[in-house]
């Protein structure tokens, strides 16, 4: 093919043979590939396309050139919207659903719409939701939820507890236990309806980087900034996913074709400033356990600012390479560095602050 569409191997394809091959092949292609092709070869001046960006293209991949050849092209999308069209199966409705609930962009639904296969599936946050949270807390500990007063609260080797944050995996394993069965009610129901979708357009390496990313931000977050207190919850992995997704969708707002998306973000933010308001309630609620205090708030602060920095640029950039990304690459520093300290902090500042901590558990 190669060979026969650039004979002196120059790395690209004249427009003419671009267009003679959509024409003997159209009606092989989906419609919206075939627009998206048909866009191609009308925004380019040059009178040539990479090869790069035709071979991406057919074997459902998009360069970065290529995606900006489109978005710079004059040629507009003509057709109808992905939102007319009719008599689409269940499935294909959820996923032209999926497809407005998350890009702002209509190139980027019909694409996304076109070459969706559903596999793998959402694994990501369905097995933190329904197995950790469910499986854990019901099979191992014979309860779904640990209230605060419950008398197994703090003897675990899950939550995170300062007397014991030389334990390096309770960073991360704290996610595990929840403080009331309002605490992990609200955090599933976000968690399933903000996080199952955008694992379904992004994937769920970038999904699963943004949410471990907040979960560990959180816990080194009430390390550095409450540190005498333990934290439970997975509010911090939650809180980035959905400040993620609300802050793209105020940024993209003329181009989210969502419906009711003014009400949607409302109800996430009620829905947020109250497990928020609960927390820090919560916290300077008298202890059921003397002198260790209730689980600190922080985290959901940590998670806030993981998700409208690095879960920004994930959402933003939908199928681009993130390692491109002048903007990626500060917040990824930013980021870097706020551990680094948070770890040294942890290592030197509590004995050189002389704080008298709770007792272990």
């Amino acid at each position: 093919l190669l060979s026969q569409f650039d004979p002196d191997n120059t790395g690209y394809i004249s427009t003419e043979k671009f267009r003679s091959l959509l024409q003997r092949h159209g009606s092989e292609l989906d419609p919206h590939k075939l627009e998206v092709l048909l866009a191609l070869a009308d925004s380019n001046s040059e009178g040539r396309i990479c090869y790069q960006d035709f071979v991406n293209l057919m074997s459902n991949k998009r360069s970065n050139s290529f995606r900006q050849a489109i978005l710079q092209g004059n040629r507009r999308l003509c057709s109808k919207a992905l939102l007319e069209e009719t008599g689409l199966s269940l499935a294909q409705r959820l996923i032209r659903h999926v497809a407005y609930e998350t890009l702002p962009r209509e190139i980027d639904r019909k694409w996304y719409y076109d070459s969706y296969t559903c596999c793998p599936p959402p694994w990501f946050m369905i097995t933190i939701t329904i197995v950790a949270f469910f499986l854990y807390n019901g099979v191992v500990l014979d309860r779904f939820v640990l209230q605060v007063s419950h008398p197994l609260y703090l003897k675990n080797a899950l939550l995170y507890h300062p007397q014991l944050r030389a334990q390096a995996w309770r960073y991360l394993t704290y996610i595990f236990m929840h403080a009331g069965i309002e605490h992990l009610g609200l955090n599933v129901v976000l968690q399933l309806l903000v996080g199952v979708p955008l694992e379904m357009v992004h994937g769920a390496v970038r999904i699963s980087f943004v949410y471990v990313a907040g979960v560990v931000a959180g816990s080194l977050a009430v390390s550095v900034a409450d540190m005498t207190a333990p934290v439970v919850g997975s509010s911090g992995g939650v809180y980035a996913l959905v400040s993620a997704h609300l802050a793209n969708i105020v940024m993209n707002w003329s181009g989210m074709k969502c419906q009711f998306k003014l009400l949607r973000m409302a109800v996430a933010l009620i829905c947020m400033s109250f497990e928020f308001g609960r927390a820090v309630w919560l916290r300077f609620h008298p202890s059921a356990y003397p002198p260790c205090p209730h689980p600190s708030f922080m985290a959901h602060l940590g998670g806030v600012m993981v998700g409208i920095t690095l879960g920004v640029i994930v959402l933003r950039n939908y199928e681009q390479r993130l390692q491109d990304q002048t903007l990626w690459w500060i917040f990824l520093s930013i980021y870097v560095i706020f551990v680094l300290f948070a770890i040294f902090w942890n290592i030197f500042a509590y004995s050189l602050l002389d704080l008298k901590l709770p007792p272990p558990p």
